[in-house]
């Protein structure tokens, strides 16, 4: 479910609801109908005829009319969870597919962006549907049943009370475009303070190492003060917005009680017709407008900007096909992708090829693009602009179990399931027989953990319990170094193992053919690898090591970060290095 489409087909299954509802707002609506037309009764037949019995008849029939009206809000009330609550589920599951298919989540936390479209956006798109079923609906046929009920009760006065309204509304309608312009700019603010202040938390770690916390707290503060400047944006235009509302409802007052003398002495009104009037006035029309104004706009602005904003973050549907790769090289052109319309790109224009036996390490700070890059070169995620290209075919468009077979993918949080050591190790390659499976065991280092499982007939408890996070993420590697694979993508798939045991995965991945890329978590994977991509969230660098240092100083900081040796110190030792390999 994208955006309005889906907004409209899951409210549009609950017909039999909307009939009831439709119901109760003609019962909601009979008081501001019949108001001043009863009072003009009481007072012309009774009062002002010396007939007190009479005239209490009439307000009783008021008061009658007015019980009948809280009997349809009563009701509407009962309708309203039926309807509203069955949405509110829907559009969380298309947030949930949503975060699922744009990308992995913050290692270490959660999508805070992800997550302020659950809380914020679904509970707006929520909250408004709720205020309209309850508010907009009862004022809309609260005003069109006292403009009604002004027009049955004297014609003239329709003319001095209706222009003003169509005016005032008319006015309202041309302001929309600019009011919906400013609620989108603070829905969008608030998702960038919340995605980044998430990224900041969850790249705590690499802000430290790098002395970056200046950086972080003036792109927080900078992204609170953008949120702070759209809400005062969008206050002053609801200001604007009422105020030019609320002349639809006190210039009828004003142009009735101006009429009435010479109205009233021609006799063309009596003494009812006038309080009748001032009834419909201020105690129907007049707080009618004024709600709309102060309540009703704002949630329908904020529904619409809402429903818009969840549309654009739904992913594009990707279509697969049958087609057959010539070979596992991997080509990416001109590669660029940005989660929103308004976003930066986490790649912009990209190039890379990846043939076999290469070794590429991706490096750079939590929350730059590097997972989403995992993402596009295994095709689970689809870029906004480019091609990544699977032997010669688009990667979207190659059989899924074909796809399978050449690809392997392994993010941070493995997954280890209830079953043998020998399920959970072939399930990329269930013909595998065992001595292959013990072999890829041994090549990454988890051998001794088999063991201490009992072989490969050990059972594993629901989710790995009783497994380190260490453990589970050597079964991972070895599941994916037992697969067919021809291109494995390691998405810090080491973060829980020590040094030694990550270079050892490493060397056995790199030695096993195919094309191999590690999205890195300890800098030194950037030294064994062949080449090396830097991401700094502007631009990005491919390069050796030894280039890298000289050519970016953003990797050359990140290498003094993480070895406590001044750059100039490590671009030196290279070339001596090199000198003595000459």
């Amino acid at each position: 479910m994208t955006g309005g489409t889906g907004y409209w087909r899951a409210l549009a299954g609950h017909w039999r609801d909307w009939s009831v509802l439709l119901a109760c707002s003609v019962l909601e609506a009979l008081p501001a109908f019949l108001s001043g037309g009863l009072v003009q009764r009481a007072v012309d037949d009774g009062f002002a005829a010396g007939r007190l019995a009479v005239g209490l008849a009439w307000l009783a029939a008021f008061a009658a009319a007015a019980v009948a009206g809280a009997v349809g809000v009563r009701l509407v009330w009962q309708r309203l969870g039926t309807i509203v609550e069955p949405l509110r589920d829907s559009l969380v599951r298309a947030v949930v597919r949503g975060v699922l298919h744009e990308t992995a989540p913050p290692r270490g936390g959660p999508d805070a962006a992800g997550v302020a479209r659950i809380t914020q956006h679904v509970e707006i798109i929520r909250d408004a549907t709720a205020g309209l079923l309850v508010q907009a609906r009862g004022l809309v046929v609260t005003v069109v049943a006292a403009l009604a009920g002004v027009a049955a009760m004297s014609g003239s006065l329709i003319w001095l009370i209706g222009p003003p309204v169509v005016v005032a509304l008319v006015a309202f309608l041309c302001l929309l475009p600019a009011l919906a312009r400013r609620q989108r700019g603070l829905a969008l603010a608030d998702e960038h303070t919340a995605a980044t202040a998430g990224a900041v938390l969850a790249g705590a770690r690499d802000v430290v190492a790098c002395g970056a916390q200046d950086i972080a707290e003036a792109e927080v503060r900078a992204a609170i003060t953008a949120q702070a400047g759209a809400t005062v944006r969008m206050s002053n235009a609801a200001a604007l917005r009422t105020g030019v509302v609320a002349v639809g409802g006190f210039l009828p007052v004003a142009l009735v009680l101006a009429a009435v003398p010479g109205m009233n002495a021609d006799g063309r009104l009596s003494a009812g017709a006038v309080v009748g009037a001032l009834v419909y006035l201020t105690t129907t029309l007049q707080p009618a407008l004024h709600g709309f104004a102060t309540t009703t706009s704002t949630v329908v602005l904020r529904l619409l900007v809402t429903l818009n904003r969840l549309g654009e973050v739904q992913p594009p549907v990707r279509q697969s096909g049958g087609a057959t790769p010539r070979d596992s090289t991997v080509t990416v052109r001109g590669l660029t992708h940005r989660w929103g319309d308004h976003a930066e790109p986490v790649l912009r224009d990209f190039e890379l090829q990846l043939r076999a036996g290469d070794h590429l390490a991706v490096v750079g700070p939590s929350g730059i693009g590097k997972s989403t890059l995992a993402g596009l070169l295994t095709g689970t995620v689809t870029p906004c602009r480019g091609e990544v290209l699977l032997g010669g075919v688009p990667i979207h468009a190659v059989d899924p179990a074909h796809r399978a077979r050449m690809v392997a993918f392994t993010p941070q949080e493995t997954y280890v399931f209830t079953g043998s050591v020998r399920e959970n190790l072939a399930l990329l390659t269930p013909d595998a027989d065992d001595a292959h499976l013990l072999a890829a065991a041994d090549a990454v280092g988890a051998a001794g953990l088999v063991d201490k499982l009992g072989g490969l007939s050990g059972v594993l408890s629901h989710a790995g319990a009783g497994l380190s996070s260490g453990e589970r993420q050597l079964l991972a590697l070895a599941r994916v170094y037992a697969s067919p694979a021809r291109i494995v993508v390691l998405d810090e798939a080491t973060t829980h193992l020590d040094g030694a045991a990550e270079a050892r995965a490493e060397r056995a991945f790199a030695d096993r053919g195919g094309a191999l890329v590690i999205i890195a978590h300890r800098l030194a994977s950037a030294r064994r690898a062949g080449r090396v991509l830097v991401m700094d969230g502007k631009r990005t660098l491919l390069g050796d090591h030894e280039d890298l240092l000289v050519r970016s100083s953003h990797y050359g900081e990140l290498m003094r970060a993480w070895t406590g040796v001044p750059t100039k110190t490590l671009v030196a030792e290279n070339l001596s290095a090199r000198s003595n390999l000459g």
